[in-house]
């Protein structure tokens, strides 16, 4: 449903991805810059990979990010793992 006066613009916010922003949005860079877009919904990148920034090109799905719960396996850990699939870790 589009924006009105009575409904709030939304923005949806997803851990691994963009800020998805119902349009049309103007997004003011932090350099000044000012991007348009009259699209339904704007994907807006928060990771900077972006060739596209502000806007999302998927960029993130390269390499995602490790989150704070998730602690990326140390080099050694993996080097075990791979001459001894089978020892518990």
């Amino acid at each position: 449903m589009p924006n009105s006066p009575d409904r709030p613009r939304r923005v949806t916010v997803d851990r691994d991805g963009p800020l998805l922003v119902e349009g049309p949005v103007e997004v003011v860079g932090d350099d000044g810059t000012v991007s348009v877009s009259s699209r339904f919904t704007v994907a807006i990148c928060t990771c900077r990979r972006s060739r596209t920034y502000p806007w999302c090109d998927t960029s993130h799905r390269r390499r995602v990010k490790q989150h704070e719960d998730k602690p990326a396996p140390s080099e050694t850990e993996n080097q075990n793992q791979d001459q001894n699939p089978e020892a518990p870790s």
